[in-house]
């Protein structure tokens, strides 16, 4: 029987696919020769290839386990580990909370839970949305005796970040000091970045001794999306430094640091990225194709863009729709509307995004009757309903168009209520126009939207303007000052030398030698009265 036990355990560990298992099953079951413990044990391994391995089935873990007569902690940490982040064939997550649900009937059994129990129920916790229910479970922790399982708590720091309660997640982290693995390090870091503060997440990354790839891609990609993309390319030049066997920069690095160039223009570093890609030999992939295609596009090389983009054996819908915004972004409206055709006989289906780009290419040259039928095309042919920002991009392209009255009315046909980017789009159109008494009406109802954003009282002075009422050029001026509102700044300009981004700004810079630079103007403005420097207009 022992040899039939064994013979038939190592079937099960060489098994291939659900039609062997369920013939492996078959015998199990109808085997006369097995004791019912040696039945309990196979069936338990069975069980546990059917619910976990890729090549299983939960559907059919799940009747097994319904048909097995009193199943034991390690059955039920399976099963509660299969549903709490499982996904079936089909693709859509099984019934949510049955992890829970099983998780009470194993105590109602008188099953006591183990230190791998709570890790997958918080995950289901974590997973679904159930906030009350985590801080449920994380009582349960306490009362069996495991709030110092390293594993526990780092299912509870990741809970607690994802329901924003960080300072929950923090104190755990802080009172775990002697058990602290890179895992909670990370999860910790990750909490804080995901709520955007950046400042604490680095003072956690410059206090680790040992970090590896997840927190150098977790800072780096934090910080990109945090607004603070200079940062992320110093911390890319410091993982450089610092790189090993054991940390060294991967496809996620990479698409984040290209993102950073993106956002800063760093046309040279993003080039050295490109080049180090190739050097390193890793595979460029469908979304490092796409960080390539924005990369380029955005610092303004279109060619470079397009020819990433050719160069690309396979294509899904952000990489498309990467180019097509590319093309869109600098005035190839033709190219755009031309490479989503193309698009379509390739049977790539088109998203919101991408009507985004193509209706934004429309508007920048005036193509009205296209830019309508990509609107209706959008609607009636691929089934996507518009957002508030395609409204206001059909807006843009019928009030530069001076076609105020098809403007309004699709205003006044949007299915949500229209918001201050909609009404920008007519005010903007209305500047163009001198469309003096539209633009007022627009304005009064942008003002009273948004009453401190200074952009609507400039354009609408600048329609005054155009039409020759300084008087109310004047009353604007006068109201702004009265209520506090000043034009803001111009943000930054920014420059690359030798692959490192230097910020300039009329407010000054922190790492830029203002002083130098005033006394250099200085020296050019007296040299330029004294006649020793000769202006010479190009």
């Amino acid at each position: 029987m022992a040899n039939l036990r064994n013979a038939i355990s190592r079937f099960i560990e060489e098994c291939k696919n659900m039609k062997e298992l369920k013939k492996i099953h078959s015998q199990i079951i109808t085997s006369p020769f097995l004791l019912q413990s040696d039945k309990f044990l196979l069936l338990s391994r069975l069980l546990f290839l059917c619910a976990i391995s890729d090549l299983g089935s939960l559907g059919y873990a799940t009747v097994v386990f319904r048909f097995m007569k009193n199943p034991n902690l390690f059955v039920y940490n399976v099963m509660i580990r299969a549903y709490a982040s499982k996904i079936n064939g089909g693709g859509n997550e099984i019934c949510s909370s049955q992890s829970l649900l099983l998780y009470k009937q194993m105590l109602s059994e008188g099953i006591a839970p183990n230190c791998l129990t709570f890790p997958f129920l918080v995950k289901e916790c974590t997973t679904r949305l159930h906030g009350r229910t985590g801080r449920s479970i994380h009582a349960q922790v306490i009362r069996y005796g495991f709030y110092n399982d390293v594993f526990v708590q780092n299912s509870l720091i990741v809970l607690y970040s994802a329901y924003g309660t960080l300072r929950s997640a923090r104190k755990l982290f802080d009172e775990m000091t002697a058990t602290r693995d890179l895992v909670s390090w990370n999860s910790m870091i990750i909490g804080h970045l995901r709520s955007g503060e950046l400042d604490e997440a680095l003072g956690l990354f410059r206090k680790m001794s040992t970090k590896n790839i997840v927190t150098w891609n977790s800072i780096i990609t934090g910080f990109v999306q945090g607004g603070r993309p200079r940062e992320a390319l110093a911390f890319f030049r410091e993982l450089q430094l610092v790189s090993s066997d054991m940390v060294r920069p991967d496809k996620i690095t990479i698409a984040s640091v290209l993102s950073a160039c993106a956002s800063l223009g760093a046309i040279d570093h993003g080039k050295w990225v490109h080049s180090y890609l190739k050097m390193s030999g890793q595979e460029s992939d469908m979304v490092i194709g796409t960080a390539l295609i924005d990369m380029y596009g955005k610092c303004g090389c279109v060619e470079k863009a397009y020819e990433v983009f050719k160069e690309m054996q396979k294509k899904d819908t952000l990489a498309w729709t990467a180019m097509i915004s590319v093309f869109a972004l600098h005035g190839f409206s033709k190219e755009a509307l031309n490479l989503y055709e193309e698009m379509k006989k390739e049977g790539v289906r088109p998203n919101h995004v991408t009507f985004v780009g193509l209706l934004s290419a429309c508007a920048h040259s005036g193509l009205v009757a296209e830019g309508r039928c990509c609107f209706v095309a959008m609607k009636q042919v691929h089934l996507i309903e518009p957002e508030v920002y395609h409204y206001a991009c059909m807006v843009d392209i019928l009030s530069r168009a001076a076609l105020f009255e098809e403007a309004e009315e699709l205003i006044r046909s949007m299915p949500m209520k229209p918001d201050a980017f909609v009404w920008g789009a007519l005010l903007g159109g209305c500047q163009m126009h001198a469309n003096v008494e539209l633009g007022e009406r627009v304005a009064q109802y942008l003002v009273d939207l948004e009453p401190l954003n200074h952009a609507f009282y400039v354009n609408l002075c600048d329609i005054y303007a155009k039409s020759g009422r300084f008087e109310d050029v004047k009353r604007i001026r006068t109201l702004m000052k009265e209520r506090g509102i000043k034009k803001e700044v111009p943000g930054c300009s920014m420059i690359e030398i030798d692959g490192v981004v230097h910020e300039f700004s009329v407010r000054g810079s922190p790492d830029v030698q203002m002083d130098k630079i005033i006394g250099v103007l200085k020296d050019l403005n007296d040299d330029m009265k004294m006649g020793r420097v000769s202006i010479i207009l190009m």
